[in-house]
């Protein structure tokens, strides 16, 4: 296995190894240690299916699988479609899947992990491939934060709502989503989050908080949580945090939830087709130490 970091704020790429193949004990190691290193690694030219990308992610964690219920493989329910395809005047896949900043599942009680990304087509204009997904990194944002703000919040939590994104996507012209069900909102209640985290692999602290589903630090009235939160928002998506990553096929993407957040950007048309699966990881494992001594055996020696 061969690691190339990026040389910016974010990223690596890890070649050598067939992650449709089952991975030792050492070289999964040695895969999530890099992962809380780089945050964001790009496996390229894995040819997997969607059963074998189910086994690969599920070394992380448990799969959370889709609110609705839809767009996801027939054969292999974990594995999500997101796609601008259309088959029969159908949708084969969610075609806005996170356009907009977040982290995803922060909204859960169980926080995010990992997702697993596999680019099975990548739309091109000119040559130029479409639809980057760019990354800024939740460490540095933290690290860099003003002090006297880092001491005030140290200790605050925050309320994170699924609803939050998927209205807004609801409000975007020609959205296909239709308002969450009573029924698919109780699957996905707010939960609280403390406001700055330890990250597990790194044991740095990061800021834990996106404009995707961050609605409102608990320990502040109501308007003095939005300022806040205006501030938080401004300051982590600073462009000296950002990493955008340019797809190409067979590309597997594996990004870290709990030190970044991202933001896929939609400047294709529906001609210009992209379609990938995606398997979405709880961050059930991560926290728990003997996860951590036998899956990282040099730290646990340290």
């Amino acid at each position: 296995m061969m690691i190339e970091p990026t040389g910016q704020i974010l990223g690596a790429t890890v070649t050598g190894i067939d992650l449709s193949q089952s991975l030792s004990q050492t070289d999964f190691g040695t895969i999530l240690q890099t992962l809380g290193q780089y945050g964001v690694l790009r496996f390229p030219r894995q040819m997997i299916g969607a059963g074998e990308l189910k086994v690969f992610s599920e070394r992380f964690g448990p799969i959370q699988g889709s609110v609705t219920g839809k767009f996801h493989d027939p054969e292999v329910p974990e594995v999500g479609i997101l796609s601008n395809i259309r088959e029969n005047g159908q949708p084969i896949g969610l075609a806005d899947a996170g356009q907009d900043w977040h982290t995803d599942m922060s909204y859960n009680q169980t926080i995010g992990f990992v997702n697993v990304l596999h680019a099975v087509k990548v739309p091109r204009r000119n040559g130029k491939a479409l639809g980057s997904t760019v990354f800024a990194n939740m460490h540095a944002a933290y690290e860099e934060l003003d002090p006297a703000l880092k001491s005030r919040l140290e200790g605050m939590t925050a309320t994170h709502d699924f609803n939050k994104f998927w209205e807004e996507m609801l409000r975007r012209p020609g959205s296909t989503r239709v308002p969450l069900t009573p029924e698919q909102r109780a699957k996905r209640p707010p939960s609280i989050h403390p406001v700055f985290l330890t990250h597990p692999i790194t044991g740095r602290r990061v800021l834990y908080v996106n404009p995707g589903y961050a609605m409102r630090i608990n320990e502040l009235d109501a308007a003095e949580s939005d300022r806040v939160l205006k501030l938080l928002f401004e300051h982590q998506l600073q462009p000296r945090y950002q990493y955008a990553h340019e797809w190409a096929e067979n590309d597997l993407l594996i990004w870290d939830h709990i030190g970044t957040l991202h933001n896929a950007i939609p400047d294709y048309t529906a001609e210009e087709h992209r379609l990938m699966r995606r398997c979405q990881v709880m961050a059930d494992w991560i926290f728990d130490p003997e996860f951590l001594r036998r899956s990282l055996p040099q730290r646990a020696a340290a």
